[in-house]
């Protein structure tokens, strides 16, 4: 029990140091490729290595959908498609600083993910809940507006790029709602069934991209210029931090994996500072504010289950 315990944080800790890492490395990468490129050529890999592995393991009945190929296309475009290119597209529109937007961003999932359920199961959270997701919402705006909320509205220039982060994180967030649809499915197989055709999606809609002129196709130069950013995206971000998330968080469950999505604008702040990228008191307090917010309610959301589960000793 100790060791399976010891092996989800471990595998929740790599992925999140890696989604936290990926954003510095993207935007490194974007100065010579395209994001949309960028995206494909990296989950095109991504899916090779899922789909020999899902062989390797489970065999060719693994990759019949049982009737569930059409949620299984609908989520993987909410994963592999709103989420990878409408993230990168909108954290190159902002350039150097899209880098801690969308770091932040990410790290309000599990706060997007309550309000989600509010939204469309009426399971109204806690007032306390409440009150962590709003102050988790005020450090984002911190960071994304830079204090000047105002300066901030009237720039199509931040708001649209911002949108377009917001919409991707949203995108992550019922992908991995969407695992539920699927119970007796190994995380392997939802992995990579998911990503193959979220991929193929991507793939369709950047074509159309550079067919009506909007996306460039990558020259050999460009994508050897980011080779290197390419093979940490595929083996990190993409193939350890994608499987080592769905089995960390069946180990630990849900709600003590959650606490690992700290690591994300850490990570990401951690790097830029390192990387001499202008880091501002925004940036520092928007981060405090969101890591709070997480633990926070993570405490209270386990306090609550601990008296529930009193109270109901106490009643049988």
């Amino acid at each position: 029990m100790r060791n399976s315990v010891l092996l989800g944080a471990i595998l929740c800790f790599i992925a999140a140091v890696s989604w936290g890492a990926m954003f510095p490395v993207a935007h490194a990468a974007f100065k010579h490729i395209d994001p949309f490129y960028f995206t494909i050529i990296r989950y095109g890999a991504v899916t090779i290595i899922l789909v020999a592995l899902l062989l390797w393991k489970e065999g060719r009945k693994a990759f019949q959908f049982e009737g569930k190929g059409l949620y299984l296309w609908f989520f993987g475009t909410m994963a592999f498609t709103v989420y990878n290119l409408l993230i990168f597209w909108g954290e190159d529109l902002l350039g150097e600083s899209g880098v801690m937007v969308a770091s932040i961003m990410e790290s309000l999932m599990p706060m997007i993910s309550i309000v989600i359920v509010w939204m469309i199961f009426k399971d109204r959270p806690h007032l306390f809940t409440l009150i962590c997701v709003l102050v988790s919402f005020i450090g984002a705006m911190l960071v994304i507006t830079k204090g000047d909320l105002k300066a901030f509205i009237g720039a199509t220039d931040h708001f649209i790029p911002s949108m377009l982060i917001l919409i991707a994180v949203v995108g992550w967030v019922i992908y991995t709602m969407g695992g539920n649809e699927f119970k007796g499915w190994s995380a392997l197989r939802y992995s990579t069934l998911s990503c193959l055709l979220g991929t193929i999606t991507a793939a369709i809609v950047t074509v159309g991209a550079t067919l009506v002129g909007y996306v460039p196709v990558p020259t050999a130069d460009g994508i050897k210029a980011v080779g290197p950013h390419l093979l940490f995206m595929i083996i990190f971000p993409g193939v350890i931090a994608l499987l080592g998330w769905n089995i960390g968080v069946s180990l630990l469950s849900p709600l003590n994996a959650l606490l690992f999505i700290n690591f994300v604008p850490v990570t990401t702040l951690s790097i830029s500072i390192f990387q001499g990228n202008d880091v501002t008191t925004f940036d520092l307090l928007g981060t405090v504010l969101i890591i709070v917010s997480l633990l926070s309610n993570n405490i209270y959301v386990r306090m609550s289950q601990k008296k529930e589960s009193v109270q109901q000793v106490q009643t049988i």
